[in-house]
């Protein structure tokens, strides 16, 4: 017996295969592939999948399921990570789009205000998925316009849920709100709060007893369950699945379970999420887009030039630098995902026209294609801004209000750009040497906390020459670029170099393949994170080999060399031995061995006084039961440990008494 919905659905995925491999080929994302798929096999395509009504129902349930990982993954961590770039850039970006999508629609286009108001909606979110892709392959998620970008998109797919729950009110509007469902809204919001309340004290006693049972698939049963259960209840009352779906998620989201609920239920939501986009695309006309070329693409630029402008806007008004202001605007320009669900909605209660909906389709589309290639040129855009004769608090954002009018160390100090893990790091080694540094983040919260902290921190754009400048570049003996921007740290080392001729300029990149690019842009020393990894790795397994430490350094300088002689970088290459002996007249590495009645049997490193009292540094401790090397100030010496001393040959002839019987 045939089930027409299995034909229906072979087709889809197959021709989703073919159309997804040519996006990849393309470096399109994959929503573009499946809206590409539903428009092919549509009734205005090809025509090849006829039982339109039942994908529209599996699209029914990818809607339920995106919102519901949405509700899952809602973290008040991720909101308080981000809550300058949520609460400012977000509301301004959201409103700002808004009202002035309000005002042109009802007074340039005369539109009713509630069409008006849904259009506003429409064209305020952006595509998380496609932007987040490109952020990530980019390296650049956590650099400062990333935040930006990330801050905003958060704020986004949140509001997109009221956004969906006032949708019936607009449809039933005509010019003005009837207030009978002002009414209903609040009663459905009271219902959805005592149901609320009840879900987190019993959802996490429900799944509790679940996990103790170890079964995965009543585990995800019963995600699943409570998922469809909430968004029926939801429905069975006159509000949308969608905010059903989304507070399932929220109800999930608080309890212990929620990564692993996200981990099994991501699986069926992309499957059942493409659906939607098929359908979506099995809507648009294709004839209208052949007729009407000219008319898609302008609004499209229109669309892009207006949201970039909007969301680079609320960047400035942040306080955040032209350059970020100009790549954030641009990455958050296209009409996103998110739209096309509230765009249902609407087409569902009759708030758009077929003619309304086949341009939004088409114009959203086109944005969404072209936003890869958009964010590939946004660097090369904002570096030309830069140079345009523009005042200098616009290019470098709060700069000035951020920091203090004196110009940093006077001389041979060291500019850490970037305050991360790494920043963090530099900064530490150089207070332990006593070496005067400066550190420039781009930040606002970093830097408030660190300046209380008493760190030498400012508020700043390393990539501006009057950044450096005001940060005492030219007198600087070292500028370590540390930020995970990889355009931008090309662009500092450039400048640093044009500005410091004599200064010693390190940085680092992702990948071993980029180095020559920023030696060629003048940097001393480039440190590439899968090679520094490597060599981590390589070590740790020597060490827990118990190599000997000058054989351990002898490998570990031959594969470090080996790596830049693979890029034509011989004279490059890092050779430590070559200035520095271990074995030279002053100090030297030296093992001893601690016998039974020694005193410093049973103290700690730290008691033993090896450090403070003779001058001597405790590297590796070999005991019969293996080898200790992370040495702690309260790792203990034992009976027959062989401990490997570093320090001067006068200082480790003395210390032998301490390591024999008294």
């Amino acid at each position: 017996m045939e089930v027409p919905i299995i034909k229906e659905i072979v087709i889809i995925f197959a021709l989703s295969i073919g159309v997804l491999l040519a996006c990849h080929r393309l470096k399109l994302p994959a929503v573009v592939g499946f809206l590409v798929t539903g428009i092919l096999c549509g009734p205005h395509g090809l025509g090849l999948v006829s039982a339109i009504d039942d994908v529209q129902n599996l699209a029914t349930i990818g809607i339920v399921l995106l919102l519901f990982t949405v509700g899952m993954e809602f973290s008040i961590k991720n909101i308080i990570k981000y809550k300058y770039y949520f609460f400012g850039g977000g509301v301004l970006q959201v409103f700002l789009t808004l009202g002035l999508t309000l005002l042109i629609s009802r007074y340039a286009m005369e539109r009713p205000w509630n069409e008006s108001i849904f259009l506003g909606f429409l064209i305020s979110l952006s595509s998380t998925a496609i932007v987040l892709r490109a952020l990530d392959e980019n390296g650049e998620t956590e650099s400062p316009h990333g935040r930006l970008i990330l801050g905003i998109l958060i704020f986004q797919d949140i509001v997109a849920v009221p956004m969906m729950l006032l949708v019936p009110l607009l449809a039933g509007s005509g010019e003005e709100f009837n207030l009978s469902h002002v009414y209903h809204f609040l009663y459905g919001i009271g219902v959805l709060l005592i149901m609320a309340i009840s879900a987190f004290y019993a959802v996490p006693w429900l799944l509790y007893f679940v996990t103790r049972t170890r079964n995965r698939e009543l585990f995800l049963l019963s995600i699943l369950t409570i998922c469809f259960a909430v968004a029926w209840i939801t429905s069975s009352i006159g509000l949308s699945l969608s905010l059903g779906a989304f507070l399932a998620g929220l109800i999930v989201s608080e309890s212990e379970y929620s990564d692993e609920a996200v981990g099994n239920v991501l699986p069926f939501q992309e499957i059942f999420t493409s659906f939607f986009f098929v359908s979506m695309g099995m809507l648009l006309d294709v004839s209208f887009v052949v007729h009407q070329p000219f008319l898609i693409m302008s609004i499209a630029l229109f669309v892009l030039f207006f949201k970039a402008v909007i969301a680079g806007g609320s960047a400035l008004i942040l306080g955040m630098p032209l350059r970020s202001a100009i790549i954030g605007g641009i990455a958050l320009s296209q009409v996103g995902e998110f739209a096309f669900v509230v765009a249902h909605s609407g087409i569902t209660l009759g708030l758009v026209t077929d003619y309304g909906y086949q341009l939004f389709l088409a114009v959203s589309l086109l944005t969404m294609g072209v936003t890869p290639s958009l964010m590939y040129c946004s660097n090369i855009i904002a570096s030309y801004a830069d140079k345009l004769p523009l005042p200098n608090r616009l290019k470098t954002g709060l700069q000035y209000k951020l920091t203090d009018s004196s110009h940093g160390p006077a001389t041979g100090h060291v500019i850490i750009c970037g305050f991360g893990i790494r920043g963090r790091h530099i900064a530490r080694a150089a207070k332990a040497a006593n070496m005067p540094y400066l550190i420039l983040e781009m930040n606002p919260e970093t830097v408030k906390a660190e300046k209380l902290k008493g760190e030498p921190i400012r508020y700043g754009d390393p990539s501006h020459p009057s950044v450096l400048v005001h940060a005492g570049i030219r007198t600087a003996s070292t500028v370590a670029v540390v930020i995970n921007d990889p355009i931008a740290s090309k662009h500092i080392v450039k400048l640093a170099r044009s500005l410091n001729v004599n200064a010693y300029i390190i940085t680092r990149t992702r990948y071993f393949q980029e180095v020559p690019l920023m030696l060629k842009a003048g940097a001393n020393d480039v440190i590439p994170d899968e090679f520094g990894s490597s060599l981590e790795i390589f070590t740790r397994i020597l060490q827990k080999a118990s190599i000997p430490l000058d054989t351990l350094y002898r490998f570990v300088d031959e594969l470090r060399t080996e790596g830049y002689e693979a890029l034509g970088l011989q004279n490059r290459a890092i050779k430590p031995n070559s200035n520095f002996s271990i074995e030279s007249p002053e100090v030297k590495i030296e093992t001893l061995s601690l016998n039974e009645g020694s005193t410093l049997i049973g103290k700690t490193i730290f008691e033993s006084e090896l450090k403070k009292a003779h001058g001597l540094t405790v590297l590796m401790i070999k005991r019969q039961n293996g080898t200790i090397s992370l040495i702690h100030p309260e790792t203990d010496l034992q009976a027959s440990d062989s401990v490997v001393l570093f320090g001067s040959h006068d200082n480790l002839q003395k210390a032998k008494n301490l390591f024999q019987a008294t």
